[in-house]
This record gives C-alpha cells, structure tokens and sequence, in this order.
C-alpha cells in the first residue's frame, strides 16, 4: 500500500463516507497535499453500536465496498504523487472517530465534505460536522460537495481579517497554484462604513495577498454593498472555487444561523471551502484581550 512519507512535511486528514463524497473530496486533498508537501490520510470511521465490541463492529459491520473505495481513493491520489495511506477507525461515533484519529495520526489538517443540507434547530452543518471543527484541535476545511468539483480556473477569497481567513487565503492559494488559476481577493464593506475602515480593509487585501506567491494572476477587490454574505454570494457566479474564512465571532461556539460564511457556504455558485483555524486558548484570549483595549 503507498505510504511514502519521507518527504511529507504534514499530514491532510480526510474523513470519507462513501465513494461519491470520497471522488468529489479529491481535488482539494491533492491540491493542498502537493502544495504543502502533505500526505493524505483517508479515513473511514466505523460507528459501532453500543451493543457490540469494536472488534465485533470491524467483523459483522465492516462491508466490502468501503475496502474498495478506500483502495480506490489511496490509488487515484497515488497517481498524483502524493503519498497517501488510508485507516479504517472503529468508534461508538463518527465524530469521534474523526477527532480521535486527528488527534492519533498527528494531523496538520482536516478536510470534511459537506453536503449543503438546510440547517436542522441546534445544528449547523450537521451533527457530525459539528463536533469535528469544535473539537479536532486541528485546521479544518469544510468542502461542499453537493457537486463535483469544476475545472479551477478562477478562485476567489473574500477576507476581512482575523486568523480563519488568513487560513482561507494559504489554501486558496494551494488551490490556485495547483491549477494555474487565477484568484481574486474580496474585501465587502458595508455602506455605512468609514473611510477609517477602507484603508484597513486596503490593508488586509495587501496582507493576504502575501500567501499568493506565484499565483500569477492576483486581484485585490474592494466592494461596498449593504448585504455582506448576498454581494459575496453574488460574485461567487463568476469564479470556479470559493474559499471563506468563518465568520468572525467563534464560528460553532455559539449558534451560526445567519452568518455570513453559513450563508455563502449555502447558496453561493460553484465549489465552496470554508476555512477554520485552530486557534489554542491563549491565542484566543490574547486575541480578545486585545480587542478589549482598543
């Protein structure tokens, strides 16, 4: 089994469920496995009912196709050069599962798929999902896959600045490098902003421009709209790939309805990626601490 990873600098954990979801996760591992030296790890949790042992659960649950998918996902990233190996875990759930095996193989990086459903009471993305970017102790990407992903020619990136964008920007700028597309920075201000926060806004656009070394083709946009999530909604039409930063606030410690990031992540065209990183405790009490002061 492929599992050369003597020159991987990380690991890309990627959790898939069946073999659509697993095809329709691909291209983003890879782009951001090669872009970052990473190699792939796919992961397939055995939920095993409480009734059982785990070591009954691989027996009478386990069946045939997930070995095939497994072996065919380990093969197509093979073929890219991207060292790849592939676990099945056992857990009493699929969550657990996930942030257990983050947390075993030592993972940079989580990438989720997500199929766009509409939100239940008291669950945001779903109840897995949920519970891996609260929990995984790990950068989290979250692709919707409720298509297969297109030709990346055009990728864009709205920010506003704060640690899950800048996030957003490193992947897609691996994602941009990957397929020699092109990427747009969007920064939407709303209209009764000031002029004091053009100039940042001017400012964090030169910043995250930074993680775009040789994209070749690099915009910076600055937009003013009323409705943040519906102008950047409305110019996801025009590229192949998003990736968003979560919204700002503490996306999933508290409830997410209505923001931003959900919002695009939902109805936006095209692929979206949304963007979450690990921030430790101190990192987020330094963070607020400083808001405090200001």
């Amino acid at each position: 089994m492929p599992d050369d990873t003597s020159s991987a600098e990380g690991t890309l954990l990627v959790p898939v469920a069946n073999a659509e979801t697993a095809e329709r996760q691909l291209g983003t591992a890879i782009d951001v496995a090669t872009d970052r030296s990473y190699r792939i790890l796919f992961v397939y949790v055995l939920a095993v009912p409480p009734q059982l042992s785990l070591q009954d659960g691989y027996r009478y649950l386990l069946e045939d196709e997930t070995e095939a998918m497994l072996d065919d996902a380990v093969q197509a990233v093979d073929a890219q050069g991207v060292p790849v190996d592939r676990r099945i875990r056992m857990a009493r759930g699929v969550a657990t599962g996930i942030v257990g095996a983050a947390e075993k193989y030592d993972a940079e990086a989580v990438l989720l798929g997500w199929r766009g459903r509409p939100p239940r009471e008291n669950v945001v993305l779903g109840s897995h999902l949920d519970t891996v970017l609260r929990d995984a102790g790990r950068d989290v990407l979250v692709q919707r896959i409720q298509t297969p992903r297109p030709d990346v020619e055009s990728v864009l990136v709205p920010v506003v600045g704060g640690p899950h964008d800048e996030f957003a920007a490193e992947a897609g700028a691996s994602i941009a490098r990957a397929n020699d597309a092109a990427a747009t920075l969007l920064h939407v201000l709303e209209s009764e902003d000031s002029e004091l926060s053009r100039e940042e806004a001017r400012a964090v656009l030169a910043e995250r421009a930074g993680a775009f070394e040789d994209v070749d083709q690099v915009e910076r946009e600055l937009l003013e709209a009323d409705d943040v999530a519906g102008a950047i909604t409305d110019r996801t039409v025009e590229h192949d790939l998003t990736v968003l930063g979560v919204s700002r606030g503490g996306f999933l410690e508290r409830k997410l309805l209505g923001t931003i990031s959900e919002g695009v992540g939902r109805h936006a065209a095209g692929t979206i990626v949304l963007a979450k990183r690990h921030e430790p405790v101190p990192s987020r009490l330094s963070r607020l601490a400083s808001t405090l002061r200001r």
